[in-house]
């Protein structure tokens, strides 16, 4: 109220705490608009305290129910790539074999993406750097000790409607640079990074190796393709540069 009449405008937008005679406390939103004379002049102001504290009992009870959401989907996924995993190591045909390692693969990037999103306080956005340390991490555990992943990001927050594409993007090129831009190497580095700018994001993923001519494989190999069509999803685009180093660029709105 002092505000609303030292300033002379309207109160909007605040939430505050009012306590009862007894001790309750409730939530509450003030309506303060300032009434003015004839001529223009403060004369005073009136103001309306609107409860709230349905609302936040129902804000409360839809971060529980969300929690527990994120909290099952999370064991699902890892139930699932699990099975995957062990139905890949039984079966008895190479192809199979491949196939099911490489589901495999795939769901852990996309169930480490979901803890990401379940530890994140904020219900649309998560940290950046924090995702690609989760999925570069995921990724590695199914490489050799000596191959290091080098995670790099701005201080930048994404939609959650880009977690899953994107963990699956990173994930399919970091498992080509290990397995084709190291040379066969059981040691090595693959550098993952995720860069802003005003109107785009850009993941780069870069190695050491010979390089590859993306028309020339891209309907060769079925993770490319997957990439390409992710990277569409993301309303983006593939990019492969072999200069100075082997580079596979994706760029999103």
């Amino acid at each position: 109220m002092a505000l609303a009449l030292k300033q002379g405008r309207p109160i909007r937008n605040v939430e505050a705490i009012a306590e009862r005679p007894d001790g309750a406390r409730i939530p509450f939103i003030p309506y303060i608009t300032p009434l003015r004379d004839a001529n223009g002049n403060i004369a005073g102001a009136i103001n309306m305290l609107v409860d709230i504290s349905e609302r936040r009992q129902a804000e409360t009870q839809q971060r529980m129910l969300l929690n527990e959401l994120n909290h099952r989907v999370k064991n699902n996924m890892q139930m699932m790539q699990s099975l995957l995993y062990s139905a890949s190591k039984q079966a008895q045909i190479p192809q199979a074999r491949k196939v099911l390692a490489e589901a495999s693969g795939r769901i852990a990037a996309m169930a480490a993406a979901q803890r990401v999103l379940y530890d994140t306080v904020d219900a649309t956005r998560y940290s950046a750097q924090a995702f690609l340390d989760s999925v570069c991490e995921t990724a590695r555990q199914a490489f050799p000790p000596s191959v290091r992943i080098v995670c790099q990001s701005d201080p930048l927050e994404l939609s959650n409607d880009t977690a899953m594409p994107l963990a699956l993007i990173v994930n399919e090129l970091v498992t080509n640079a290990v397995k084709h831009g190291l040379g066969g190497r059981s040691d090595g580095t693959v550098r993952v990074q995720l860069r802003g700018t005003v109107n785009s994001f850009m993941l780069s993923v870069e190695d050491d190796g010979p390089g590859f001519d993306l028309e020339a494989v891209r309907n060769r190999t079925s993770g490319l393709q997957l990439v390409q069509g992710l990277a569409r999803q993301l309303r983006g685009n593939l990019s492969v540069t072999k200069q100075p180093a082997t580079r596979c660029t994706v760029q999103f709105s």
